[in-house]
């Protein structure tokens, strides 16, 4: 975009009584192929365009976006913006375009762009992953995919920002379903990093596929868990999705502003066990949910949430930041320029601690051992969580027992961080995707093992 046109944009929405102006230009080329039932059942690629304007009058925003980047139609969408904030007085009517900062997310060294990897490369990627998934009669299907996407932005503001940001992503997914007698059960694995193919070239991806499958056929011949209030040892990496879901996102502002949080007002006060410490860090290189600066041109950071136990921070953009007053901590995201940025986890993680598995398995006595969560659901206004478990165990007497399915486990966000007891020392992280307000977007997931005093166990 021209910057003397983003300096009239500015201009006449300031003039029209907004205190800030922004503009977001996107394009974004992605390809997906897959595989399922020993064949390619899907192929992709798209190019996505557009711009996105915004306006801020004190805590209110207005949001328009368009595909066509000429200058009549986002003069047009300005003025329908301005018209919302209609009576409004005008504040200022200067506006500044500085000189452009450009970034590149991912790592540079070894980089290799997506966009040339050739289809027969990835073919025989997915191929592989598929065989080495078929290692019983019982296992009917086993499905992968390869996704990449290269994304530039390009961000302008009333305040004399201008930034170019390049980011791009890789991801692999397995899925092994098993079945036997009409029952069915599945393992995944879904891979990403913030790169390029060098991440596939260094992906066991035969090892990965083959632990899917031994994991499904495991889960079968398992039998189903009775469900109670118990003690539970979950596992780690993507044993994390409950404190993301259920914790997390009533951390960010854009929760905490509309009164949708238990977290309301605890800034400084004992909201988890001491032996917890939670953050999320937008810096870590490579990491799937990783940038160099968020969606509205802030630069990433780490940020500690919750350190021993005491609430110290929310994940806030400008909007959360200015109403709260809070400082700014680069977590603004959204999916595409079809979406206004609100405050959002990127690699969101409970810290390491000092116990074991075994320290924990025997402080749990007799409960369930969670080794690898799938997919739940929470409702956003309470932090009412209900997760499955994909791969289960009973504790028995101390000791890690025999294999068990069905499990759920079902709480309230904030009523299990001051049970959470015991933080193992073996982090890891997992890669996700998190819908919300602003669209889907890459998130990374993770935390230690950990031990949880009680919680309810759905089962059978």
């Amino acid at each position: 975009m021209n910057p003397n046109l983003a300096k009239k944009i500015f201009e006449f929405c300031l003039g029209a009584g907004a205190d800030f102006a922004e503009i977001y230009e996107e394009e974004t080329r992605k390809s997906h192929l897959s595989l399922k039932d020993n064949a390619i059942d899907g192929a992709s690629a798209s190019i996505i365009y557009g711009i996105g304007i915004r306006i801020i009058y004190g805590t209110e925003v207005f949001y328009g976006y368009t595909s066509d980047a000429s200058e009549s139609s986002l003069m047009e969408i300005a003025k329908n913006l301005s018209y919302n904030a209609a009576a409004k007085a005008a504040r200022c009517s200067s506006a500044a375009v500085g000189a452009v900062q450009s970034y590149i997310s991912y790592p540079k060294d070894n980089f290799k762009d997506p966009r040339i990897l050739g289809q027969s490369f990835k073919k025989d990627f997915l191929f592989k992953a598929n065989s080495a998934a078929r290692i019983n009669p019982k296992i009917l299907q086993a499905e992968t995919f390869v996704a990449d996407s290269v994304q530039n932005i390009n961000i302008w503001n009333s305040e004399g920002l201008q930034i170019s940001d390049d980011r791009a992503r890789i991801r692999f997914s397995v899925n092994a379903t098993a079945g036997e007698n009409s029952e069915l059960t599945s393992a995944h694995e879904a891979p990403g990093a913030l790169g390029g193919y060098e991440f596939l070239e260094n992906l066991p991806i035969e090892e990965l596929a083959a632990s899917c499958a031994e994991r499904a056929l495991r889960m079968l011949s398992a039998p189903y868990i009775k469900g109670g209030q118990m003690p539970v040892v979950m596992g780690n990496a993507f044993g994390g999705v409950i404190f993301h879901e259920a914790c997390g996102h009533p951390l960010e502002t854009e929760a905490v502003r509309r009164k949708a949080s238990p977290f309301c007002g605890k800034l400084g006060e004992k909201i988890a066990n001491p032996v917890l410490t939670a953050i999320d860090d937008g810096t870590l290189s490579g990491a799937w949910g990783s940038l160099s600066v968020d969606d509205e041109g802030a630069p990433t950071q780490k940020t500690v949430l919750i350190e021993k136990g005491i609430l110290k921070n929310f994940l806030s953009d400008r909007v959360g930041a200015k109403e709260l007053g809070v400082p700014l901590t680069g977590s603004a995201r959204r999916e595409s320029y079809r979406f206004a940025p609100v405050s959002r986890m990127r690699n969101t993680f409970i810290a390491p601690g000092n116990s074991s598995l075994e320290d924990m398995l025997a402080a749990a006595r007799n409960g369930l051992y969670a080794a690898k969560m799938a997919g739940g659901s929470v409702n956003p206004a309470t932090g009412e969580f209900n997760f499955a478990v994909e791969e289960g165990y009973e504790i028995k007497d101390g000791k890690l027992g025999s294999a068990v399915r069905g499990a759920t486990l079902i709480g309230l966000g904030h009523e299990i961080l001051p049970k959470i007891s015991m933080v193992g020392s073996d982090l890891e992280l997992a890669a996700g995707m998190c819908g919300a307000g602003s669209g889907h977007i890459p998130v990374t997931v993770g935390q230690p093992s950990i031990k949880v005093d009680s919680i309810l166990v759905g089962g059978r």
